[in-house]
């Protein structure tokens, strides 16, 4: 059942403007990310030969549409594809994943052209194999899956944001065992796209459009069915935001998540399906580069000073024995740092709970989490560890959720 919603008028006059010049019918959809923001039909050529493999031979039934500020963009052909311009209420240079304004557009998209599936894509989405994107909309379009989700295969200085808090986090909260909740690109079925639009309209009507949503989250409270499909390497877009930044953005936004569906996880409930596929990827897998000991070095360094400064604000928020833990970390040589699972865990629950209880301003409290993070970082690369340890990890949060659900009913009973 679609989440129940209201359209306003006004939201109504915004989606005749967002599909102004064409009335027809299309077998599914292709939506664009901030990534495309105001870009010319010629910056999107070099993406069509990719998209043209990865929707078959049937473009014709195939809309494209892309973000723009303006309105005196307007639909045209080009090389066989519909090119659709929407006006994007959010001008962010610095937004590399799909927002809520993103998800908003693309369910507009899907309704007015009565489309069975939506191919959402972020920045340099050519760079992964057009196979893979093709195996994702089969799992939707065919497979019975409503949100098909990558699993890419990226150099191990990539993604640890993902590796660290966001995917362990949402496996056990939400029962999905993805290894990329916020991925970069996604597909969802009619009824997928119409559920995150009533989430997205939750921020957008409160001019948030450039808030992150949680599909996993909203598809796993739905009981909707997953898909995985590996896809090999890809080109993650940069962004130049401080570190700080982008944890209080995307860390932040999870936490948020968890919160407002609190009475779904608490419960005991069976893994979410997970349809899997290897996508008959072509393209080879990162090769594994050894960071250099200065790199490292650096982020203990981070720590360090973090540790100086912010003791007194981690004291707040953890518990002694973390704290003891970490003492003990601020001085160990490199040879001998290692943050332990178990810490890890600790550390990212108990920050989730304090960014629930307001502790300290939640700017603040994600800004003091960054020396922390940056130590599992200089523990995940001075050991070595692999794609294989991230999995280790996820199964230390799953363990480890009663502390959370425990914290979380009676907080004052636990404060540290």
């Amino acid at each position: 059942m679609a989440l129940e919603q209201v359209i306003t008028a006004e939201q109504e006059a915004h989606d005749q403007g967002h599909v102004a010049g064409s009335s027809t019918g299309a077998s599914m959809v292709v939506c664009l990310g901030p990534s495309y923001l105001d870009a010319a039909p010629d910056q999107i050529a070099p993406l069509l030969p990719w998209l043209r493999t990865a929707v078959g031979t049937g473009s014709g039934d195939v809309l494209i549409g892309y973000p723009v500020t303006h309105g005196e963009a307007a639909s045209e052909q080009h090389d066989g594809f519909m090119l659709q311009p929407f006006l994007e209420s959010v001008a962010s240079t610095n937004v590399v994943v799909q927002t809520s304004a993103s998800w908003l557009n693309a369910f507009e998209l899907v309704r007015a052209h009565n489309a069975r599936c939506c191919l959402l894509l972020g920045g340099e989405a050519q760079s992964f194999d057009s196979r893979s994107a093709a195996s994702m909309i089969d799992a939707v379009c065919s497979g019975g899956a409503d949100l098909a989700v990558p699993r890419y295969d990226l150099p191990s200085n990539q993604g640890l944001l993902n590796a660290a808090v966001l995917s362990p986090l949402s496996r056990a909260v939400f029962n999905a065992d993805l290894r990329f909740p916020l991925a970069l690109d996604f597909a969802c079925s009619a009824r997928m796209a119409d559920r995150m639009a009533g989430a997205s309209q939750r921020f957008t009507s409160s001019s948030q459009g450039d808030a992150i949503l949680w599909p996993v989250g909203e598809a796993a409270v739905a009981g909707y069915t997953f898909a995985e499909v590996a896809t090999g390497s890809r080109v993650i877009p940069q962004t130049d935001q401080d570190l700080g930044v982008i944890l209080n953005r995307v860390a932040g936004s999870m936490f948020a998540d968890i919160e407002a569906k609190a009475t779904y996880w608490q419960r005991t409930r069976p893994a979410s399906p997970v349809l899997r596929s290897s996508g008959n990827q072509v393209t080879p897998a990162p090769q594994q580069e050894k960071p250099a000991r200065e790199e490292v070095e650096a982020l203990i360094e981070s720590f360090r000073i973090g540790y100086n400064n912010l003791h007194e604000i981690w004291s707040l928020v953890l518990p002694p024995n973390t704290l003891v833990a970490l003492k003990r970390l601020s001085v160990a040589p490199l040879e001998n740092f290692e943050v332990s699972d178990s810490t890890w865990v600790r550390i990212v629950y108990d920050f989730v709970l304090a960014h629930r209880l307001r502790t300290i301003a939640r700017n603040h409290l994600m800004g003091a989490f960054a020396p922390l993070y940056l130590a599992w970082v200089a523990s995940h690369l001075a050991q070595g560890r692999n794609d294989a340890h991230v999995d280790l990890l996820a199964r230390a949060f799953e363990a480890d959720k009663p502390y959370l659900v425990s914290r979380w009913r009676w907080p004052d009973r636990f404060n540290p």
